[in-house]
């Protein structure tokens, strides 16, 4: 059987500090998109060359629905797609489009429940910013080494891509800084909440700007 996993894409903490369950029936409104080609999406050339170079042709359902909504910028969004249908293309490359590429700040946190997951979609997001030098990505999971990714985040990164834990962790060393984040994205939102997540998901997020996110 297929699985459905969402993820969050969040300008507004509210969404998730204020409920222990997320509801995965409830879906937002939005305007379906028909598009064939991800240069319609409004994505950049340098991002544009990534895909072709990874062969990318055409983009998936929850690509063509969420990226120019994404790329917006006005709201948080839920997305649900079964595995294995881009779902991170379909986050990650409006996200890129977001960032302030000279800002070396940490501007977008990527939540993930497992190490594995955590890497996969990393190496995703390396080779979609491959022509965007000056956009760093930074994962951090347990079970490697925290001196190697306290080294690797004091050089700087846009975006981070961790597990909860030792996203904590580093938060409580002060390795890690949250107060210019801009977005904050849970990927498999339901399976961290259904893991045990929502405290550390709450912990988080009282590590993130009021006024920003």
């Amino acid at each position: 059987m297929p699985v459905i996993s969402p993820f969050l894409f969040l300008k507004n903490k509210d969404l998730i500090s204020e409920n222990t369950k997320l509801n995965v029936s409830s879906r937002p409104n939005f305007k379906y998109f028909i598009l064939n080609d991800f240069k319609a999406l409004g994505l950049s050339h340098g991002v544009l060359t990534a895909l072709e170079s990874m062969g990318f042709e055409q983009p998936t359902p929850i690509q063509e629905q969420t990226i120019p909504i994404l790329l917006a910028d006005q709201s948080d969004f839920i997305g649900l797609a079964q595995t294995g249908t881009g779902k991170t293309a379909a986050f990650g490359l409006p996200l890129m489009e977001l960032l302030e590429f000279d800002d070396r700040n940490t501007q977008a946190l990527i939540l993930a429940p497992t190490r594995e997951l955590a890497q996969q979609i990393a190496s995703q997001l390396d080779s979609f910013s491959q022509n965007l030098g000056k956009l760093k990505t930074v994962c951090v999971y347990g079970g490697a080494s925290i001196s190697t990714q306290i080294s690797q985040l004091k050089r700087g990164a846009q975006i981070i891509v961790a597990t909860p834990g030792r996203l904590i962790d580093l938060a409580e060393r002060k390795a890690v800084h949250l107060d210019q984040l801009r977005y904050l994205i849970l990927d498999e939102a339901d399976e961290m909440l259904n893991m045990g997540f929502k405290e550390a998901l709450d912990q988080i997020l009282s590590f993130t700007p009021e006024d920003k996110l």
